[in-house]
């Protein structure tokens, strides 16, 4: 019987390679050496930030998909998930970390933990979560970072001056009046939800302070505007706590994004149209007072000055009818200051990206605050009584008209009990950065990366006592 031995020929595999090799092109050769290389230093800093994560207390991962079985829950659900996991390995530390597939997290909520970050002008670019926010926001105050976020903060302070919240008063009392006649209706009732009364009655006036249009949210909550205002904020909320909906790919295929793009297209449409009609109300009123009014520029170019040399404020225009001025809303405000800065003009998108920001973040988060001092205050009838007290004693007790600001300003004691509920229940529960140095907190170090790193500030650290 004859053996067969079978045996490699090594030469022929080197020519073979050697051929494969000399037929590559310089600039091909010279890719795939630039894209290992990338490989490289990007694992190898990785591994760095994977190792110091790994050293702050959180939960164990599993390979791949990190701790996400643990916040797969309803999004009603997820923030008693995290405040449970700060409990069971953040509570002296005042940090812990968690891992979504390959992104780490790390909670703080001791103050002395946050104060290196929210006090640093570098760590202000948002995390992840807030781009779920920019389809309808666009990148406003609230989404946008670096030198945008400067300019825009800029040009949007003058307009959250404390005299024109004065300026305002009327419509505050206004649709205050509205919603207490609403809640009229459920006096006889043991208990009932007033967050969708309060609501309402935050986008009534939010809607007239930013806009000056008049939704009526409260006699029409099925308005077109306001259904998808609430609908648009559902989806997103929906979105950012369900992390296979984080994907662009996957959300495209739900029929949660067909609804979603039919609320964009509303809610844009009706704040392009507004800031149209504005724009042509403002140079129609500029062109009617040109005789009025001679313009002087200044280094702030800030002021104007009448025919009989008086400074006027530019962010008010003279209603000539009355000879008083007439109360401007924030979009006024904000094309106003536009033209006002040299090289700060906004086009209607970039206004419109302001607009639909204050609209979002004033009513959703007053709303909240107002719900839950209401709460506190039915659950405390004590302290409900005392406020009753200080309100009666501060409007000599005439229940028949609304309080000044300057009684408001008296009210010390319900604004303690507003300012209590501010703490207990924070409006906005969390707040995220990418940080873009590393931060010694304690003694962990949390790295800075280039890769979807998040750093989440719970308002826990408002509610726990310090631990010793």
């Amino acid at each position: 019987m004859i053996e067969k031995v079978a045996y490699i020929d090594h030469s022929l595999i080197m020519r073979y390679y050697e051929k494969i090799f000399f037929s590559i092109s310089p600039v091909t050769l010279a890719v795939i050496i630039m894209i290992v290389s990338w490989i490289i230093n990007y694992n190898r800093k990785r591994a760095r930030m994977v190792r110091l994560i790994n050293k702050i207390p959180g939960p164990p991962a599993l390979p791949l998909i990190g701790n996400a079985i643990e916040i797969n829950v309803e999004h009603d659900e997820v923030f008693s998930r995290l405040t449970g996991l700060r409990q069971l390995f953040g509570r002296k530390q005042g940090l812990n970390k968690g891992w979504l597939f390959g992104t780490p997290y790390v909670m703080i909520s001791k103050p002395e933990c946050v104060e290196p970050i929210l006090s640093s002008p570098k760590h202000i670019d948002k995390s992840d979560d807030y781009t779920y926010l920019q389809p309808w926001l666009g990148t406003g105050l609230l989404t946008s970072f670096g030198q945008k976020w400067h300019s825009r903060r800029k040009i949007l302070t003058p307009a959250f001056h404390f005299k024109i919240l004065e300026d305002f008063m009327d419509i505050f009392n206004e649709q205050s009046s509205v919603l207490v006649k609403k809640l009229e209706k459920e006096i006889d009732r043991d208990s009932f939800n007033v967050f969708p009364y309060v609501t309402l009655c935050t986008l009534d006036i939010v809607c007239e302070t930013a806009m000056g249009q008049h939704v009526n949210a409260q006699g029409d909550k099925d308005s077109e505007y306001v259904k998808a205002v609430y609908e648009i904020g559902s989806i997103i909320l929906n979105r950012q706590t369900k992390f296979w909906l984080h994907s662009d790919t996957i959300f495209r295929l739900t029929s949660d994004y067909h609804r979603h793009q039919e609320c964009i297209k509303i809610l844009h449409g009706f704040s392009y149209k507004v800031i149209r009609e504005k724009r042509d109300m403002i140079r129609s009123e500029r062109m009617n007072n040109n005789n009025n009014f001679v313009s002087k520029n200044n280094n702030n170019n800030n002021t104007k000055i009448d025919q009989n040399g008086n400074h006027v404020d530019k962010l008010y225009i003279e209603d000539d009818n009355f000879g008083k001025k007439k109360r401007l809303a924030f979009l006024d405000l904000l094309i106003t200051a536009s033209d006002a800065q040299k090289g700060a003009h906004l086009t209607d998108e970039d206004i419109r990206e302001e607009v639909d920001t204050f609209m979002f973040e004033g009513h959703d988060t007053t709303s909240a605050a107002v719900s839950w001092s209401l709460l506190l205050l039915g659950g405390n009838p004590k302290i409900q009584e005392r406020v009753f007290h200080e309100i009666d004693t501060i409007m000599c007790g005439d229940r028949d008209r609304a309080p000044t600001m300057s009684e408001l300003h008296d009210m010390k004691y319900l604004e303690c009990c507003i300012k209590e509920a501010l703490r207990l229940y924070p409006s906005v529960p969390m707040i995220g950065r990418h940080l873009k140095e590393d931060i010694k907190i304690d003694n962990y170090i949390v790295p800075a990366g280039k890769w979807n790193y998040k750093c989440e500030f719970a308002n826990l650290l408002r509610r726990y006592p310090q631990e010793h």
